[in-house]
């Protein structure tokens, strides 16, 4: 097998497992550890996927977060079920703020479902669903682009949010503990904030596997979200947290026919 064919095998083993295992892997390709060392080093440069001791994962770490291509293809009934809560949030003719993120893309194609709507968004999947929709108005947020997270950050993004102002804003987050909202990219954390403080009302999205984890930035208490919306009763300690707080999960509901 070659390295490119090898790698990718790897890749698809990570988006079906969530992590793999060097002797594991070393065995099922008929190659050395060190080569799968360095099949696992070229890959974490390229920001695919984290080294752990004896293999690798793509699960987010404080400082790292999987490529959007691969978040694309996890928790699709999860995404699905929080994406139809958040839509009763928004009514036709409001404006709205969509985040990056493979959980906002989903929400985002759903859009069209309450237009007409304005749509203020920095997510490249957001950008090429809904242009050319009718009833929607799309505003591009513009800034520099992240392959890593399909979607534009920086002082361009961030000067276009401090001029304007929207009904509401979606953002979402890979890790919360306590009442602690994380994520691990500075740039991603100071374009959230900007979302937050140019929408009226703000809603998190956060799926209930990321409570109890941290990431090297706090993006926000969960107290500045007006909405909270996760798939799923959380962990006993960031339940007692939240409870404590006084603060309250809205639980999407999946559907049978969405989980089998």
């Amino acid at each position: 097998m070659k390295r490119d064919e090898r790698r990718q095998d790897i890749l698809d083993l990570l988006v079906r497992d969530g992590a793999v295992d060097l002797d594991v892997l070393a065995v099922r390709f008929g190659v050395s550890k060190m080569t799968i060392h360095r099949d696992l080093d070229d890959l974490e440069s390229a920001g695919v996927l984290r080294k752990m001791r004896g293999g690798a994962t793509i699960e987010a770490g404080t400082q790292f977060e999987s490529d959007f291509r691969f978040r694309t293809q996890l928790g699709g009934a999860a995404k699905a079920a929080m994406a139809e809560a958040a839509l009763t949030l928004i009514e036709p003719g409001m404006s709205v703020i969509i985040n990056d993120g493979s959980m906002a893309a989903v929400l985002g194609a759903r859009l069209v479902e309450k237009r007409p709507l304005t749509v203020l968004t920095n997510n490249a999947a957001v950008l090429d669903t809904l242009k050319g929709q009718t009833g929607i108005t799309l505003v591009a947020l513009g800034g520099t682009y992240s392959a890593k997270f399909n979607a534009y950050f920086g002082m361009v993004t961030e000067a276009a949010l401090a001029s304007l102002r929207a009904d509401l804003a979606f953002v979402s987050s890979p890790a919360v503990s306590g009442t602690d909202v994380f994520h691990m990219d500075a740039d991603v954390i100071r374009t959230k904030r900007a979302m937050m403080g140019a929408a009226t009302k703000t809603c998190l999205l956060v799926n209930q596997s990321r409570f109890g984890h941290t990431a090297l930035h706090k993006l926000a208490d969960l107290s500045a979200f007006d909405t909270i919306i996760t798939n799923g009763a959380p962990d006993a300690d960031s339940r007692a947290a939240l409870d404590a707080a006084g603060l309250t999960l809205t639980i999407a509901q999946q559907h049978m026919d969405d989980v089998t």
